[in-house]
Parts: C-alpha cells; sequence; structure tokens
C-alpha cells in the first residue's frame, strides 16, 4: 500500500513538471525567464520539471502567471500525464 503512495506521489510531481516544461516550451521561455518572471530560483524551476519537487499551491499560482496562464488551466491534464507515469 505505501509503496502505491509514494508511487502516485512521484507520478503526480512527474506529471506536474512535463506540464510546466510543455507550457513553458509553448510561450518560449527558458528555466531562468521562467525564473525571473516569477522570482522563483532555475534551479528549483529544473526541480519542478525533473519532478523532485513538491510545489505548494502559492508556487503553483506563482508559475501560473508566469507562464501566462492560470492555475486550473495548467493542473488541466494533470491526472492524465500522471496515469502515463505509473
Amino acid at each position: 500500500m505505501q509503496s502505491l503512495l509514494v508511487d502516485k506521489k512521484l507520478a503526480f510531481r512527474n506529471g506536474f513538471g512535463r506540464l510546466v516544461r510543455i507550457r513553458r516550451t509553448e510561450i518560449g521561455l527558458t528555466q531562468e525567464g521562467l525564473a525571473f518572471e516569477t522570482g522563483l530560483d532555475r534551479t528549483y524551476v529544473s526541480g519542478i520539471e525533473r519532478g523532485r519537487r513538491n510545489p505548494t499551491l502559492t508556487v503553483i499560482a506563482i508559475l501560473a502567471e508566469g507562464l501566462k496562464t492560470t492555475a486550473s488551466e495548467l493542473l488541466q491534464g494533470l491526472e492524465k500525464e500522471a496515469k502515463n507515469g505509473l
């Protein structure tokens, strides 16, 4: 049971990271550019995209603003992305 929970956590973090990377590249930003737009450290942005960081709701909202979208739009498709990662 605990292994499934760990797998799901990783799948959601990885899925969210893919969604951030997809959106970032769609609008032509580098990780450094997104970091500048949001005030986040570039290594933190990189960690999110690689699924190594678990951003808070506040950080998700900040990322969405920097990505010229809303948090709800950014999170759309997360379940599908996470399922693909399992």
